[in-house]
Parts: C-alpha cells; sequence; structure tokens
C-alpha cells in the first residue's frame, strides 16, 4: 500500500497501520516532510521526498506496481495510477477506476477554472465520521478484492 501521506487525514493513517499488520502488507508514507511510522510496525515506511508536493506524486507514480493500493486524494495523481491497474482510493472512500476517473478529472479541472477565475468554490466537507466509515468500508472492499488477486 502507498499513503500520499502529506494530506491524508490522521484516521486514515490508522487505519491503514492497523490493516498492514493484521494483512501483512507492506505499506509506504510519502511526503515531502519527515514522517514518523507508527512504533512496533515494521511492516510501515516513510519516504522523504525533496521539494513540492508534486515529488511526492511523482515518486508513487514510479514506483506502484499493478495489483498495488495507493491512498490519495489528488485526482490528477490517482489519473496517472488508474491505468496501471492501481487500485486508488481517497480518503472518503471513493474508488477510482477507469470508468470514473475521466469525469472526477474534468470536475477537478473545472472547479480549478472556476476559482482561478475569482469564484468562491468553498473548500471540502470536515473529516467526519460518516467519511471515515466510508472509508473503512472502501478499504475493506479493496483489500479484500487485490488480496484475493482478482
Amino acid at each position: 500500500m502507498w499513503i500520499d501521506a502529506d494530506a491524508a487525514p490522521r484516521e486514515v493513517k490508522e487505519m491503514l497501520f492497523r490493516a498492514a499488520k493484521r494483512l501483512g502488507i507492506e505499506t509506504v508514507l510519502v511526503a515531502n516532510r519527515r514522517l514518523q511510522t507508527p512504533v512496533g510496525n515494521r511492516l510501515v515506511t516513510a519516504v522523504w521526498v525533496n521539494g513540492g508536493p508534486d515529488v511526492a506524486d511523482g515518486y508513487i507514480v514510479e514506483h506502484a506496481r499493478a495489483g498495488d493500493l495507493v491512498v490519495t486524494q489528488d485526482v490528477p495523481l490517482a489519473a496517472q495510477l488508474v491505468p496501471g491497474n492501481i487500485a486508488v482510493l481517497d480518503p472518503r472512500g471513493e474508488e477510482h477506476t477507469a470508468e470514473t476517473i475521466g469525469e472526477r478529472l474534468s470536475v477537478r479541472d473545472f472547479m480549478d477554472a472556476l476559482r482561478t477565475a475569482g469564484a468562491v468554490t468553498g473548500g471540502p466537507a470536515p473529516y467526519d465520521a460518516r467519511a471515515k466509515q466510508a472509508f473503512a468500508a472502501a478499504l475493506d472492499r479493496a483489500l479484500a478484492r487485490l488480496t484475493r488477486g482478482s
């Protein structure tokens, strides 16, 4: 598993750490700042990349392989990974797939254009219990599928 860790909520990282330990899955945090890994869980490592957020994205694109799981809220990063048969979840439990990534990227680009033009679009909703539950369910489904090898 790969975690785009610069913006991942703490709750998401904790769920991934528990899953790594429970299932014996190597998990890598990638960020442009130093991160602490959980004590006693040797399956979780951290990679610190120098530079901006796109450097972390590039590291994940370069190292993730088909059958891996990446957790990111970065839609352009997801768009680079999905064609490589890499499972991608966002922290709110949405799975990016070949069928959905084009539309999500278009919406993201449209909202970015609105903000650039001066429109106030608001930010994401708070990361609440519903988002946490949705992520946990999506993570369970994705890991079950990936560990079955399908």
